[in-house]
């Protein structure tokens, strides 16, 4: 007979469990005989404060890979495991960073994240949620502008507020979806900088999907590549060893860097060619058309 001390330390980390575990997860979409399979067999553990990137090229099912981590998707097959419990809904654990933003625009950037506080932290007072909200505020350096509304920020600073508002319910795990692809190139470097300086900060376990290579070098532990679709996978990670902080200014001129960087890019080239090479010409015909003569007229 299990007594109580049994039936707690069942479900706790041991060594060997990993703090998220993707266990042979396969998914595909569409009707039977027409279906296109997504993900197949993916393999994932990911330890307690590690920081991982999953690298792939567009359309590689990297959004898919999110849902299904955060339970908003479940697979056909395989299971999620967080602590060795399967994840079959979305939780306070998993927190996920879009890379639309999601806000509410009627909402200021302190009325943003109060509305996930609160459903995060039924039982603060008023005094504590204020003190918990404006601590995250800060974090992401935006106390000087938490009284406006999206529609009065710039992309960066609506990620900001996004970044503040996930972190602020103080998830186990942070999935973000290429939260950065979408801003310009010095908004995205320093937001980077930002993510650094937190993650130092505020430690977590996070996963981060991206398809820039020079980002999730700096950024991560390690570095998995998804293949081409369909039917993607995970690939063997590349271990990232350079030492922390980093600092990007002097990150080009690190033999290191440049070598991992030099090899994570001709692994995802090759495949990808590998990937163009298999896929088979479906014999489209495209209509013999020819243009209208106005001359004639």
């Amino acid at each position: 007979m299990n007594t109580a001390e049994d039936t707690l330390t069942f479900n706790r980390p041991t060594a060997s469990m990993a703090h998220l575990e993707l266990k042979d997860v396969s998914i595909g979409f569409g009707p039977e005989g027409n279906r296109t399979e997504v993900l197949s067999g993916v393999n994932l553990k990911v330890e307690q404060n590690e920081f991982i990137a999953v690298i792939g090229f567009s359309g590689s099912g990297k959004s898919t890979l999110v849902s299904l981590m955060a339970g908003l998707q479940r697979p056909d097959s395989g299971s999620v495991l967080l602590h060795g419990t399967e994840v079959t809904k979305p939780g306070p654990n998993l927190g996920i960073v879009f890379q639309n933003y999601s806000l509410l625009p009627w909402l200021s950037v302190y009325g943003n994240i109060e509305l996930a506080v609160k459903q995060a932290f039924k039982d603060q007072s008023s005094s504590e949620r204020r003190e918990h909200i404006e601590r995250y505020i800060e974090m992401v350096s935006l106390t000087a502008a938490r009284e406006k509304k999206p529609g009065e920020l710039s992309g960066g600073m609506r990620q900001r507020v996004s970044l503040a508002r996930t972190l602020a319910m103080q998830p186990e795990i942070l999935l973000m979806d290429e939260p950065l692809s979408a801003l310009d190139a010095l908004t995205r470097a320093n937001l980077q900088d930002e993510l650094v300086r937190i993650w130092e900060e505020d430690k977590r376990t996070v996963v981060l999907i991206t398809n820039d290579v020079d980002e999730a070098v700096l950024l991560a532990d390690k570095i998995v590549p998804l293949t081409t679709g369909p039917g993607a996978t995970l690939s063997e990670p590349f271990q990232v060893t350079l030492d922390r902080p980093r600092d990007r200014t002097t990150l080009n001129t690190n033999p290191r860097y440049k070598a991992l960087r030099n090899e994570i890019i001709h692994y995802m080239t090759q495949m990808n060619k590998e990937s163009k090479a298999l896929r088979v010409d479906n014999g489209l015909e495209m209509p013999d058309i020819e243009p209208i003569d106005f001359s004639a007229a």
